[in-house]
């Protein structure tokens, strides 16, 4: 294993656990823990979003690059697929509405579908 995917691997891992920590803390009454929540959620996803910038670091690239068209592109996909797919649950699991709920998450799981050959490519 290479020193940059350890130290990813150890960003995301930290950064995962005090996001969902810090989301647990703040979503759920029982715990009284909002503003430490809160807190904690901002630390983990600061962790999470500095991991592609350490590893062009690690890479010996440079860490900024301008933006490209097809970037801003896909993700905005990434993140209407997401939001699509989050509406669907919402409708199927808090606004009782199951049908629409799941045809709403299905047109979600598409559109994060789509970014696959969007990202990858379609090869033979």
């Amino acid at each position: 294993m290479t020193r940059k995917n350890f130290v990813s691997m150890i960003l995301g891992a930290i950064g995962g656990v005090l996001f969902a920590l810090g989301m647990c803390m703040g979503l759920l009454p029982q715990w009284h823990a909002f503003g430490w929540g809160v807190t904690t959620g901002v630390i983990g996803l600061m962790m999470l979003i500095a991991i592609p910038f350490v590893r062009r670091a690690m890479s010996g690239r440079p860490v900024f690059t301008p933006l490209r068209g097809r970037t801003v592109a896909v993700t905005a996909l990434a993140v209407a697929g997401a939001l699509v797919l989050g509406v669907g649950m919402c409708m199927t699991m808090i606004w009782d509405m199951l049908v629409p709920g799941v045809v709403v998450g299905l047109a979600g799981i598409v559109m994060l579908l789509a970014l696959i050959p969007l990202c990858k490519g379609l090869k033979d």
